[in-house]
Parts: structure tokens; C-alpha cells; sequence
């Protein structure tokens, strides 16, 4: 099915798909110190929801964290004392994008993506007005589909870095890493601050950016080349700052 989103023609039935199953498997990735997904079937007395044990239907509880189990789309009330939810703050799903790949910097024991980064892979970008960046870090391991991240120092956005983004007026960041910043950073959250532009946790400012979202915990696989792309970001209702979420990436046919 072919269909033109903001005045693109992008063919519906070839989605690209960069995010991450949840699963109750050794295989789902895993950030900030917690254990797998839980995913068990109701039990009720000798009742149990699962129709291999003479149910008539499968009816499972899962127990997760959107931000510790996997691809998640997270807006700033993540980082703010009032409560903001994603299901209020993000109210369109198709945006142009641009997908590029960095090669984080080693800076000390830590390798960051940097302003530079961003502004030498966006210089060759076709389409300069963007809504949103799909950042894909190098080298682009398949581990990252199922890799452990807790005390492993991964790799993140500067604080510059967000500035640039925010600055070139990217409303939606999504990122193949557990966190735009780094993992212990003793409560800074200054990549996160940066790019909604949040002053005070306790007293949002007017100029906050209430529309915009990081997606973290994303794949995408070698094969999707840089360029420009039009992106369909799917969350589940949660009235909760994040939710799982499923971006996808369509071609431009004229691209």
C-alpha cells in the first residue's frame, strides 16, 4: 500500500522494524540493575491461564520495566517532579527522519557521541528539516539485541550533543543504547535536560519541550543504510512517562 506522509510517498507494506522484542528469556536485554521480564500465566487455585494446562485460553500477567526490558519511548516527565505522561505529550506518529551511523569518542574511560559527531553525519543529510534522528552507534554489534548493560559504562549523548539536536529543532531522538546519558552520572541527566530543554525538575519551565521524545533501546540492523527515512513511532497507551514502543522506518520512494 502506497501512501504520501508529509509529502512523501513511502510504501506501507515494507516497514523496517527497529525495535526490540520483550521476552521472559535470558535473550531480552537488560539495563539499570533489575532482573528478565516476567511473563506467567494467571493461577487461580487449581485454575491456570494457559491452554496447555487445559485452559481454554492463554492469559498471561507480564511484569516488566519500559525502561530497563528494552526499546521504550520516554518523554520528560522521566526526569520531572510533575507527573507527564507519554500518552499525553506524544499526539502524531509519522515524522520525517534521518538515520545515521557514529563511531563514539573515547574521552577518558568513556566513549560519548559528541556534538561533532552528529553535525559531520547530518552535513550530508538530504533533508535538512527534520522531525526526528535515529542514531545507530558503531561498531553496531548484534549483542545489543540481548546484551546486559548494568555496570558496563555503555556509551552516550553530551551534553552538547543533545544542545545540537535540540537546537536543529529535532523533536524525537532515538538511540540504539540504554540511555541518552551515562549510566552513573550521580543524577545529572544532562543529555536528557539538554534535549527537552528542562531548567527546573521542580518548576517546569514555559520553554520546556513538552512534544518531544528519546526512544532508547533500539536495533537497527546493517543492512537499513543511512539516509532519510519516514518513521512511524507506536506506543502502547501507558499513562506513565515511557512506554514500550515500536518505531519503524519507511524508504522514501524517491529517495
Amino acid at each position: 500500500m502506497i501512501a504520501n506522509i508529509n509529502n512523501f510517498q513511502i510504501d506501507l507494506s515494507k516497514p523496517i522494524d527497529i525495535s526490540i522484542p520483550l521476552s521472559n528469556t535470558d535473550k531480552n536485554p537488560i539495563a539499570w540493575y533489575i532482573d528478565k521480564p516476567e511473563i506467567q500465566p494467571v493461577k487461580f487455585g487449581d485454575w491456570i491461564g494457559k491452554v496447555s494446562e487445559g485452559s481454554s485460553t492463554n492469559f498471561n500477567n507480564i511484569f516488566f520495566n519500559p525502561h530497563g526490558h528494552g526499546t521504550h519511548t520516554e518523554c520528560l516527565g522521566h526526569i520531572t517532579h510533575e507527573l507527564y505522561s507519554i500518552n499525553q505529550c506524544l499526539k502524531q506518529f509519522f515524522f520525517t527522519t534521518e538515520l545515521i551511523s557514529v563511531a563514539p569518542e573515547r574521552i577518558g574511560e568513556d566513549l560519548v557521541i559528541s556534538s561533532k559527531n552528529i553535525s559531520n553525519a547530518l552535513k550530508i543529510a538530504k533533508n535538512q528539516n527534520l522531525d526526528a534522528l535515529v542514531i545507530r552507534t558503531l561498531p553496531n554489534l548484534l549483542s545489543k539485541m540481548h546484551k546486559n548493560y548494568s555496570k558496563t559504562n555503555p556509551p552516550y549523548l553530551s551534553e552538547e550533543a543533545a544542545i545540537f539536536i535540540r537546537e536543529k529543532g529535532i523533536q524525537h531522538l532515538l538511540i540504539d543504547l540504554p540511555s541518552v546519558d551515562k549510566e552513573e552520572d550521580g543524577g545529572k541527566l544532562l543529555a536528557h535536560k539538554a534535549f527537552w530543554n528542562v531548567k527546573n525538575i521542580n518548576n517546569l519551565n514555559d520553554d520546556a519541550r513538552l512534544n518531544c521524545t528519546i526512544t532508547e533501546m533500539i536495533y537497527v540492523d546493517d543492512d537499513v543504510q543511512d539516509g532519510s527515512y519516514i518513521l512511524n513511532l507506536q506506543i502502547a497507551s501507558f499513562e506513565n512517562d515511557a512506554s514500550p514502543s515500536k518505531p519503524l522506518l519507511f524508504k522514501i520512494n524517491n529517495n
